[in-house]
């Protein structure tokens, strides 16, 4: 498909790309890393969630992710690069999935690649702070369903977010107000859960929003406490996925460039 290549040649050809991605990995793991040097279990015990600290890094990373797939579309809009790419290839949905594909491949293989790094960033150093056999916290390992579970969630979560970046972006057309709105809807939407005093309406926003959502699939205990599942809450992220690119590809195939 030559929208396939004529988007990969673009991608790979800016510099931003590769420093936006091996951002990612750094910051993720940087921020794993740090997280699972913090916490402590005493011999007493503790009631942490081991995998779920060894990739709180994801919410950091997370923040490249979204401007990575912001710039793959906004980008050429600011530099007027649209026009040119349209003229060349004026299928639009065939222009937007070849996107969409090849920022889902890059942000899995930097998600996974992250994801693996803060595994083994938390086995190496939660053992030195408590979390160990004999308090009730085996070494982490991909072996472990739940732990595979949530380290293979956090990769797919990270390729929602991007999609979900490429859709705002393309809605909007303009790189800084395609980055508020998604930081909006992830930072902002997950705190207001915690804004709300009724117990009812807090659990509702807790469940609609795609961070807080999406995140659960992290979880490898208390799973009966949380608002919503782990992959109910990444159906969840994917449904804003969705609609975004939806609403992006509509508005994209509907305007002029």
């Amino acid at each position: 498909m030559r929208e396939l290549r004529a988007e990969w040649t673009k991608l790979r050809t800016l510099p931003s790309t590769f420093w936006l991605l091996l951002a990612t990995v750094a910051l993720t793991v940087a921020v794993s890393a740090a997280a699972a040097a913090t916490v402590s279990c005493p011999a007493a015990g503790c009631r942490y969630d081991a995998p779920k600290i060894g990739l709180s890094g994801v919410q950091a990373g997370q923040a490249i992710v979204v401007i990575l797939a912001v710039l793959s579309a906004g980008g050429e809009y600011g530099t007027g690069m649209i026009r040119t790419t349209l003229t060349a290839m004026p299928r639009r949905t065939a222009v937007l999935a070849a996107k969409a594909t090849l920022l889902t491949a890059l942000t899995s293989a930097a998600g996974t690649v992250a994801v693996l790094g803060s595994v083994l960033a938390a086995r190496l150093i939660l053992p030195g702070n408590g979390f160990v056999p004999a308090h009730g916290y085996p070494l982490l390992s991909l072996a472990d369903g739940p732990t595979l579970r949530a380290a293979a969630g956090s990769v797919l979560y990270l390729a929602l977010i991007a999609l979900l970046g490429l859709g705002v972006a393309t809605a909007v057309r303009d790189s800084a107000t395609g980055i508020g709105l998604v930081f909006g809807l992830l930072y902002v939407l997950s705190v207001l859960p915690y804004l709300v005093t009724d117990p009812y309406w807090g659990r509702f926003l807790w469940r609609i929003s795609p961070m807080n959502a999406g995140l659960a699939v992290q979880s490898t205990t208390h799973l009966s406490s949380l608002p919503i599942g782990p992959w109910a809450g990444l159906c969840v992220l994917a449904a804003w996925a969705g609609a975004g690119l939806l609403t992006g590809g509509l508005l994209f195939r509907l305007r002029d460039a």
